[in-house]
């Protein structure tokens, strides 16, 4: 196993693309597609096939700024490796968007000790080889059958109207070793147009890519959608083709989309961004040193080493605010030492061999133009001060994601280190939060996410209460060019909203809780366009902030859940489904080890088997690599039962299984597949990926059977002893709550749930009804929209079942509301039982109730008020 560990939302990613790329692998990428979960899709579009590609399967993940998307590159190529391409040793091409990226990526992917390198070493136990797709000559055959082999380039680099005179295309004899084993008849092969070699295959590296077909992995993908991206495609006769971006393109077949939020519960990236607007340029600046120097003196506390950096963006030269002048600038005027300073542009590389975490490193200001915005990453950088006047929407999202990584990937002992700054003059943005809102949203972050992800500060500098970390947000200004001061409020109005007379026109002051109705009337008084948007985007965020702060969750409210407990062997432990299967002491020895024919069976075209689908999937005949059947054929050279019995038992490992038992376990299925079904084994081994999937379903069926056993005897046989208890709870968090995606926040306004923000709750439909109903409930103190898979849950015989909403009563005692509409009751039994198990054993102190929604039934409320009592 590789030593670094996956975040929770990278691991279910990685799920998702590997459910559906096994899916694909038996009825197609689009029916695969388009009935599988999407998590995190709220409007899930039809499949788009690639333009004249349609069967190759082609996706795309979904993940902010900061998510880790090279990371999780690397893990694809086994995981795409095993589930779809069957290869041992895939040869893989790897776009980036620019040379800058390339030269970074191919970095992280040959260091030892990095991240991405050692989970590729690990995935393919150190058979790994990388190269700059400008040295392809340097691939031989050998790497291809004994490595993974990745190469890594520009879309650009291959994307030509004509590929005459381009390296890739052309005849090389460097290549020529690769093309002796190549049948002369083989299709789709580039060949020579004219001349004694005409129509003989020309060795090319192009060629090399169809032939083999390259599993392809896109690094921000919607850089990537014109019609010459897709003829390339087609050209190296991708197999299957994988995007990572933060902001998909329109006709992107997004199979998961990861929140901001997630990355922020997961402590991956800084949040909020405290925005402060200065009158000049350099007002910024200086409000910038000044947070940074505070910052500084917060990091020195911190148990790790910090050393917080400014990033400054300059102006291109002939502009007011060049490199030289912010330069001269800090050092003539702020006294900061040169050595302090680096600058970075393209043509003035300071930071080249530079370790910018190394203790010793002096630099923590950094001047860039766009030099910064792709291939560079310090995630001590803190502070972002933009001087510029002129700025691109590409190179201030790309500077202003470099401020928002976590140090260590980890939450910091001081609020203030948890955050990230902007500083910027109102000269140059005169819009700053409708900017940096747009700027968010346009690096992965959803609309509101991005509301209440920005935090406006007063000026520096940073004395009394206010400072960098204030008890309650500041008051919200906005300035106007008109005079709104016969504006007409209402007492009760005026406690929120301030409207004062200025030599420019007007300031409205919000404070607290506004309501949305004052601020619809307020921008139906303002003439300029611009400034009712303004006016729109101010409001939202600091309804947002405001929210934030205000709820529960903010002020450290507890709001913890007994979980449902067993007694195993005299001691409490809480029932989640793996100590329920632990104390059944069950062994996968115990169980047949026998595939039957209706598990694995070849056909004439293939093999069938049953898959993780809810229905039987048949595997027919699939467009594979000619290298690929070439192999095929040689399957059984030097193959034997103890040898794919070890392949086997490498590809099927499980966490809860010793290598042993697993061994002797797969022993015994090849046993019974050569001995009593007379399987030859040459043809295992051709089928052996198909094999090892369906033996990891044989297993999982194994151990099915023995935890629904458990749980029957732990939860519910006569001699078991069940308690709700606040020994073990689950404690809903600050900063645990992630959800993929926010209600929208109309038409009702929840007053009672404990985070900010609700999570994965739709403005119509049932669900949405049940959730005014318990917010209307006059018992409830606040409640929570729980989340399937991070939120709190209680056994099933098979998995986890997590109720649609828990809330806490004024008397202190828990509710769990699970709403099943009417078609659904029926199958809902085994939910019912578990749910009423938990209410019943925590001695008066929980209640259950599952609501239903249908004629004759009471109103969703009068349910919950019985249930209450």
């Amino acid at each position: 196993m590789t030593p670094f560990a996956l975040k929770t939302y990278q691991a279910e990613t990685l799920k998702t693309l590997r459910t559906w790329l096994e899916a694909a692998r038996i009825v197609g990428a689009k029916p695969a597609f388009e009935t599988m979960d999407k998590p995190g899709i709220r409007t899930p579009r039809p499949y788009q096939p690639l333009r004249g590609m349609p069967t190759v399967p082609y996706a795309c993940l979904r993940l902010p700024t900061g998510g880790g998307k090279t990371l999780l590159s690397a893990h694809t190529v086994r995981l795409a490796a095993d589930a779809y391409l069957e290869r041992e040793f895939p040869l893989v091409l790897w776009l980036v968007p620019t040379n800058t990226i390339r030269a970074q990526t191919l970095e992280t992917l040959r260091t030892p000790g990095n991240a991405n390198r050692e989970t590729l070493l690990d995935a393919f136990a150190g058979r790994v080889r990388v190269f700059d797709i400008a040295d392809f000559t340097q691939l031989t055959p050998a790497d291809l059958q004994s490595h993974a082999c990745i190469i890594v380039g520009t879309m650009q680099t291959l994307r030509v109207t004509n590929p005459d005179g381009r390296r890739v295309y052309a005849h090389n004899e460097n290549l020529e070793p690769h093309f002796t084993a190549i049948p002369a008849a083989t299709p789709g092969m580039d060949r020579y147009d004219t001349g004694d070699k005409s129509g003989r295959i020309k060795p090319s590296f192009r060629n090399i890519l169809a032939f083999h077909r390259p599993l392809v992995i896109v690094d921000e993908a919607h850089n990537n959608t014109s019609s010459l991206s897709y003829e390339v495609l087609q050209r190296i006769n991708a197999a299957c083709v994988v995007e990572f971006t933060a902001t998909p393109a329109p006709d992107s077949n997004v199979l998961h989309n990861v929140a901001a939020t997630e990355l922020k519960a997961e402590e991956m990236i800084k949040l909020p961004i405290r925005l402060t607007e200065h009158a000049t340029w350099e007002g910024a600046v200086q409000d910038s040193l000044l947070t940074r120097q505070r910052l500084a003196g917060f990091a020195a506390a911190d148990p790790e080493y910090i050393r917080p950096i400014i990033l400054f963006q300059a102006e291109e030269k002939g502009r007011e605010v060049t490199k030289e002048v912010l330069l001269k600038h800090l050092v003539e005027q702020h006294n900061i030492p040169r050595n302090k300073i680096a600058i970075v542009t393209g043509d003035q590389k300071e930071l080249d061999g530079i370790n910018l975490f190394a203790r010793d490193c002096p630099i923590d200001h950094v001047i860039t133009v766009e030099a910064l915005k792709e291939g560079w990453d310090c995630s001590f950088a803190y502070v972002f001060c933009s001087a510029a006047t002129v700025h691109s929407k590409r190179d201030v999202e790309q500077i202003l994601g470099r401020v928002l990584r976590m140090p260590y990937a980890r939450r910091r002992k001081h609020p203030a280190l948890n955050r990230a700054y902007a500083h910027v003059a109102r000269a140059s943005w005169p819009n700053a939060v409708r900017q940096l809102h747009d700027h968010l949203v346009d690096m992965g972050f959803e609309a509101s996410e991005a509301d209440a992800a920005i935090e406006k500060a007063p000026t520096l500098p940073l004395t009394g209460g206010t400072g960098l970390f204030p008890a309650t947000p500041p008051p919200t200004i906005v300035e106007l060019s008109e005079d709104l001061t016969a504006f007409a409020l209402t007492p009760a109005e005026r406690a929120a909203v301030s409207i004062d007379k200025t030599a420019q026109g007007s300031r409205v002051t919000f404070t607290g809780e506004v309501p949305a109705e004052i601020v619809t009337r307020l921008a139906a008084a303002i003439v300029a366009p611009d400034a009712r948007a303004d006016l729109h985007a101010e409001a939202r965020r600091h309804r947002a902030i405001w929210q934030l702060h205000a709820s529960p969750a903010q002020r450290d409210v507890p709001f913890r859940v007994p979980q449902l407990c067993f007694f195993a062997d005299g001691a409490l432990e809480p029932a989640d489904p793996d100590t329920i299967l632990g104390a059944a002491d069950w062994s996968l020895l115990d169980y047949p080890a026998e595939l039957t024919a209706d598990e694995f069976a070849f056909t004439e075209t293939g093999v069938q088997w049953e898959i993780d689908l809810n229905a039987a999937g048949r595997l027919t005949e699939r467009t594979v690599a000619r290298a690929d059947q070439i192999n095929l054929e040689l399957a059984d050279t030097g193959w034997t039962a103890q040898h794919l019995c070890r392949w086997l038992e490498n590809r099927v490992r499980q966490p809860y299984l010793t290598q042993t038992i697993l061994l002797e376990f797969v022993r015994r299925c090849l046993a019974h597949l050569t001995g009593p079904r007379a399987l030859p084994l040459t043809t295992l081994v051709r089928w052996k990926f198909i094999l090892a999937r369906v033996l990891v379903q044989k297993i999982e069926q194994c151990r099915a059977l023995a935890a629904a056993g458990s749980y029957q005897q732990s939860l519910f046989g006569p001699q078991a002893a069940v308690e709700t208890s606040f020994t073990y709870t689950f404690d809903f968090t600050p900063e645990g709550y992630a959800p993929h995606w926010p209600y929208p926040g109309q038409p009702y306004q929840f007053q009672k749930h404990y985070y900010a923000a609700i999570g994965e709750l739709k403005n119509t439909g049932e669900e949405y009804d049940c959730a005014i109903a318990l917010d209307m409930t006059a018992q409830v103190k606040h409640w929570v929209r729980n989340l399937e898979r991070r939120g709190f849950s209680l056994p099933l015989a098979a998995g986890r079942f997590y109720p649609d909403f828990i809330a806490e009563l004024h008397d202190g005692r828990l509710l769990i509301v699970e709403h099943k509409g009417a078609h659904l009751v029926a199958d809902s039994q085994e939910k019912l039982n578990i749910g009423q198990l938990w209410a019943a054993s925590s001695a008066g102190r929980a209640i259950f109730v599952m609501t239903v929604q249908e004629k004759g039934r009471p109103p969703l409320a009068t349910q919950i008020a019985t249930a209450i009592g």
